[in-house]
């Protein structure tokens, strides 16, 4: 892509504004059930309740979470990892996850 379109898709992405709705908790819940059921994400669902087009991107199955230096430290000791191994420390963090549905699904 040359410097002129990547310029001109920059423009087009500037005009785009996130708009937040306060809805109440019962709507949010319900739009975020909603979504986890289709395998979308929330905006898509807003998006298509709202007849708006979805861009269709490919969505990879996986959870997020923000972690701090403490929280990384905390896990280390956990785990019984250096602070330092912080891919290790994803890994074990997803092993637990994963444990954890194994031992109790309902939990």
């Amino acid at each position: 892509m040359s410097t002129s379109g990547k310029w001109e898709q920059g423009k087009r992405a500037l005009k785009a504004v996130q708009i937040a709705f306060d809805v109440g908790d019962e709507v949010n819940h319900r739009i975020r059930l909603e979504a986890l059921e289709k395998g979308i994400n929330p905006p898509d669902r807003i998006r298509q309740i709202l007849g708006l087009p979805v861009t269709r991107k490919p969505v990879r199955p996986r959870l997020s979470i923000s972690l701090s230096e403490k929280d990384f430290r905390i896990l280390s000791e956990k785990f019984g990892v250096s602070p330092a191994d912080r891919l290790k420390i994803r890994q074990l963090a997803a092993e637990m996850l994963i444990a954890h549905l194994q031992d109790d699904p309902d939990d």
